[in-house]
């Protein structure tokens, strides 16, 4: 059976603003708002699946959600003294929502679908080369200066440069909608070049900008 083949066709959604994970990549994760405690206890109950997805700016209880998320699995859990829990993710593909299920759970959950990035579980595909990143790695490193991040880049040498230029998106202090553009695009190679755009709208003024309109 093929990886994509076993993917889950519905699955809980964790909105998140400016907040974007990549396959392959993980990160930690606080949870303690009680809807969400719910949703991964119902996860760890199951096949620890859950999918990252950007909420829409916009003035509403309910806002609507991108249409691109991206699924990651549940690969540490810690629960803390005070009732939180500590998650690291893990990105595996990301999917395509086709539409939102009504449910009686405190959470949201949607039926999905990754044949769009079904290259997402193949590794080391598209491999791209440091000269091709070295001037993305100067502007962002003056970006994130300017912007008071701190990113220990001696360990991001340690990843394969897919891996570092998709760290980077999601560290990067870019918008929603900046982010939105890169999490949807289809391989690393048309990644390094949104971003390369999205940088030189920064580099034009300065590394002040704050959207892409």
């Amino acid at each position: 059976m093929k990886k994509n083949e076993s993917l889950p066709k519905k699955i809980s959604v964790f909105p998140l603003s400016n907040f974007i994970i990549f396959p392959n990549t993980s990160v930690p994760l606080n949870i303690f708002e009680p809807r969400y405690i719910k949703m991964i206890d119902d996860s760890m109950k199951n096949d620890r699946i859950i999918g990252m997805i950007q909420p829409k700016k916009q003035k509403k209880n309910i806002p609507d959600l991108y249409s691109v998320g991206c699924a990651g699995k549940i690969t540490s859990f810690n629960e803390s003294d005070d009732g939180r829990y500590l998650i690291v993710l893990s990105g595996i593909s990301r999917f395509k929502i086709l539409k939102e299920i009504t449910n009686n759970k405190p959470y949201r959950e949607c039926e999905v679908n990754f044949d769009k990035y079904n290259k997402d579980i193949k590794k080391d595909y598209n491999e791209i080369k440091f000269s091709d990143l070295e001037l993305i790695f100067r502007n962002l490193k003056s970006l994130f200066k300017k912007k008071g991040y701190i990113i220990n880049w001696k360990e991001l040498e340690k990843q394969n440069l897919n891996q570092t230029i998709n760290t980077l998106a999601m560290a990067s202090p870019f918008s929603r909608e900046e982010k939105q553009i890169l999490l949807e695009t289809i391989d690393v190679n048309n990644r390094k070049t949104e971003l390369e755009k999205i940088l030189n709208t920064y580099v034009s003024d300065d590394f002040h900008n704050t959207t892409i309109q």
